[in-house]
């Protein structure tokens, strides 16, 4: 899933006509990490503001927007699910989604379940 991170990153290498392994190569990392990072699977380094306000030229209102944008990537938890099988990554996700619509009591039971 892209994130706001990835969505501004990518739209500002399709304005400058850069590729991601241009970007990554302006940030130190490969182009395979920051693909992980643009989807969510892995977080932005937070001297990445700097490098990419100083590397495309970008104004105040794209700076703000890219501080929001690597601060809420920073702030959300990276789940690695690649070595569950197709039924947990399912499981995994339908829980995820329960979640926020679950209340205390549901949630506290749910809890003495998986604490056997």
């Amino acid at each position: 899933m892209l994130t706001s991170f990835g969505k501004f990153c990518r739209k500002l290498r399709v304005e400058n006509g850069k590729l991601l392994l241009d970007m990554a190569k302006q940030l130190g990392v490969s182009s395979a990490y920051l693909s992980k990072v643009e989807n969510g699977k892995a977080r932005p380094r937070k001297e990445w503001l700097d490098i990419i306000a100083r590397e495309y030229c970008l104004g105040k209102d794209d700076v703000h927007e890219l501080k929001k944008a690597i601060s809420e990537a920073r702030r959300s938890k990276v789940l690695d699910m690649s070595e569950l099988s197709e039924d947990d990554r399912d499981m995994m996700l339908a829980f995820a989604r329960k979640l926020d619509t679950m209340d205390m009591k549901e949630k506290e039971r749910l809890k003495k379940l998986l604490k056997g």
